[in-house]
């Protein structure tokens, strides 16, 4: 079969970054989702640019079943990058609760002060300008110009990185991220066409989040399951480089939330021992409470108490 014949017969038949030549049925993944992707508020009519700015930076290594009361709050009460924007940065980690992360919060407030003083309050819609966005990296920037405004641009997360994987190279899994070639197999996959294009890159990554799963795979109702390598290779277990984990327990990231929990509950600065009773070993909380400070998530009073920016 010719690449167009293939084209022809509602499929996609290119090399990808490997080498390899894999047909993917592009119309029964597009057609799957319009049936059934998940009804989701970043999903629906009227929302623009900025929601799906607050929704996917909410997203970032965040289950979306955390992040949906809370994607509803902020779009309520800051419909607008300008809207956030005027918020206090202690207003704006009070909002964010127990998101995670929170240096995301601080930087989405930050590009809302840039897109509000400098894109006439919308959010970009190509890539190039959106990288440029505080915080804004490369998946988000591709996330925006796709799921918001339709553009033909590869959206990569762990996710579409299995489909991948498993679909195309007849792997268990993806093994650790590399950008460049991550990238390449996903624009491989895209149809030129920009609406087709967008339409297949949230398909594939809802294709990972609910039937591709890493653990229990539902191959039976698979919409590309009759094209899939790893189908066709016996569905070998994954065999590459050990993945790397990010444990959570007893971390500094973790010291650093039960110490910015504190801050969230109270009304104002509060005195270091309540930080100290939050965590039993000294050193790692003084050594979360420095990164704190850093990072600018919290401030020292003149009189030695500890609260969120700008408060007194």
């Amino acid at each position: 079969m010719t690449n167009q014949d293939a084209q022809a017969a509602g499929s996609a038949t290119k090399a990808t970054a490997t080498g390899k030549t894999t047909t993917i049925d592009t119309d029964a993944l597009i057609e799957w989702f319009a049936a059934e992707a998940r009804d989701l508020p970043w999903r629906g009519p009227g929302v623009d640019g900025w929601g799906v700015l607050v929704s996917e930076t909410m997203l970032q290594q965040t289950p979306v079943a955390r992040v949906v009361p809370i994607w509803r709050e902020w779009m309520e009460r800051w419909p607008k990058p300008s809207d956030l924007a005027g918020a206090s940065q202690a207003e704006v980690l009070r909002a964010w609760g127990k998101l995670g992360y929170p240096r995301r919060a601080m930087r989405l407030h930050e590009a809302a002060t840039v897109i509000a003083s400098e894109h006439d309050d919308t959010v970009p819609s190509d890539v190039d300008t959106l990288l440029a966005l505080p915080g804004v990296g490369t998946y988000t920037a591709r996330a925006v110009a796709a799921f918001a405004y339709g553009r033909r641009a590869p959206v990569v997360d762990t996710n579409v990185r299995r489909v991948v994987a498993r679909a195309v190279h007849g792997e268990g899994d993806a093994g650790n991220p590399s950008p460049n070639r991550d990238l390449a197999d996903v624009d491989a996959l895209l149809p030129e066409d920009d609406r087709r294009a967008s339409r297949l890159s949230a398909a594939l990554m809802e294709l990972g989040q609910t039937v591709c799963t890493v653990k229990s795979p539902g191959c039976e109702i698979c919409p590309v399951v009759a094209d899939c390598a790893w189908q066709h290779a016996g569905r070998p277990a994954y065999a590459g480089p050990p993945k790397k984990t990010q444990r959570f327990a007893g971390t500094d990231r973790q010291v650093r939330g039960l110490l910015l929990d504190v801050l969230r509950r109270s009304e104002g600065p509060v005195g270091r021992p309540e930080l100290d009773a939050v965590w039993h070993d000294a050193a790692q909380r003084d050594r979360a409470l420095d990164s704190l400070l850093v990072d600018g998530l919290m401030e020292q009073t003149e009189d030695g108490r500890f609260g969120l920016p700008g408060e007194e």
